[in-house]
């Protein structure tokens, strides 16, 4: 009996000191629509007491690039859908851009990918959509000898069909532009950035059952005949439709980012689901999900790296009020909720007790359809001046991590058996 307890002991520590190091696929986008976020350098602090590993920007604010220098927070800085034009244009603007916004402060800030444009494919202007590539390519050519990824973001609204997952595809009007970037993609070895919202799907069928699907809740399940595989939860069906698609079109090779998902905690009184209830549980189950390294049904055994919407409230953006409520933050650094990303030891922030129900990663399965995609601008993230997001060795880290746990693990066996 001692001996178990022992065991227990040393388990329960093994998955503290883990759960509380940085995660080096967990990120969070930070919005600027606001007029009374906290200075860059408290951002900074805030960031380092949670396992936060990555920050994507709109932008390419110097004041908090230069506030994440000399800490092992990666950057993705966004160009935006203004500048494609004359990045395409002119190898030379995209140069003089590498140098004032990247180049600058490299290797003191650790900036792993620059997003060009956000959401151009489908922002109903042709012409910006085929100077895409080509700004890409003038981008990247800039910055090949610093080692830094160049990639682009859209919506679930490129996809055609996504339910089942097995079936889905890209919008066949958008196949040309999609085909020679992903072939840039491809070839640069950079990652192709989507935004899931497990939200926006639930916001187009309000059903008790697909609520609990999508908040990794317990569910029945969704069988996917196509691929004979079931699925537990939104956010892997949606994932790995855009998986599907990928591998269509003849990209299997091409690694998935999630550039922007999350749950707003408030909402108008007809937008459902906006609880605080439903913001942790969603956000809380997904962080605890990428922790397991279970992956999806298509893509198992490792975490696909993942940018939560948002790290602040934003109080200027526009729409109805969830699209303000998005922040795992407030204005002031309080947590709005808990998602169990805070380093124990060393945050020095307090935060409310997590709502009934928002620990834990739960089995979830439902009846939802993953090809609810979000409307084109439900996402609700067209005002933000545009970004992206990745580390490219991150897949090789998280062996590596992997690697560690099971060796501390067997050596903690040993010791007490």
């Amino acid at each position: 009996m001692e001996k178990w307890r022992r065991l227990l002991l040393v388990l329960a520590l093994f998955l503290a000191f883990f759960s509380a190091r940085s995660q080096s696929f967990i990120g969070v986008n930070y919005g600027q629509v606001a007029d009374n976020l906290p200075p860059p350098s408290a951002t900074a602090s805030l960031l380092q007491s949670t396992t936060i590993s990555k920050l994507r920007l709109y932008g390419a604010d110097p004041a908090i690039i230069r506030s994440l220098s000399g800490t092992n927070i990666s950057l993705v800085l966004g160009v935006p859908n203004s500048d494609i034009p004359s990045l395409a244009a002119d190898p030379s603007a995209a140069a003089s851009w590498a140098t004032a916004n990247v180049l600058s402060y490299v290797p003191a800030t650790s900036i792993s990918l620059v997003a060009v444009g956000n959401e151009a494919l489908d922002s109903g202007d042709a012409a910006l959509a085929s100077q895409l590539l080509p700004a890409m390519r003038n981008l990247r050519s800039a910055l090949a000898a610093s080692g830094v990824k160049v990639s682009t973001v859209h919506t679930m609204s490129v996809l055609a069909h996504s339910e089942p997952p097995s079936s889905g595809a890209f919008r066949p009007e958008l196949s040309a532009d999609l085909t020679g970037i992903l072939g840039f993609l491809r070839d640069t070895g950079s990652p192709f950035m989507i935004n899931p919202y497990p939200f926006f799907a639930y916001r187009s069928d309000p059903r008790p059952e697909t609520l609990a699907f999508c908040l990794f809740q317990p569910n029945p399940g969704r069988f996917d005949a196509g691929s004979r595989l079931m699925y537990t939860n939104m956010f892997d069906a949606q994932v790995d439709a855009v998986r599907s698609a990928l591998n269509g079109l003849g990209f299997p090779e091409v690694e998935i980012v999630v550039a922007e998902t999350g749950w707003p905690y408030r909402g108008d009184p007809d937008e459902v689901g906006t609880t605080v209830e439903n913001a942790g549980a969603f956000t809380g189950n997904l962080v605890a999900h990428l922790r397991s390294m279970v992956g999806t049904p298509l893509m198992p055994g490792r975490s696909v790296d993942t940018y939560i919407f948002a790290l602040y409230d934003e109080d200027l953006k526009p729409g109805p009020t969830s699209e303000r409520s998005f922040g795992l933050y407030r204005a002031d650094q309080t947590m709005n909720y808990d998602a169990g990303l805070v380093k124990s030891a060393s945050s020095s922030y307090t935060s409310p007790s997590p709502p009934a129900g928002t620990t834990g990663l739960t089995p979830p399965a439902g009846r939802c359809v993953p090809g609810a995609t979000p409307d084109r601008s439900a996402d609700g993230r067209s005002t933000q001046p545009e970004a992206q997001c990745h580390s490219p060795d991150a897949v090789g880290s998280r062996a590596a991590d992997g690697a560690d746990r099971l060796f501390c693990l067997s050596v903690a066996l040993t010791l007490l058996l």
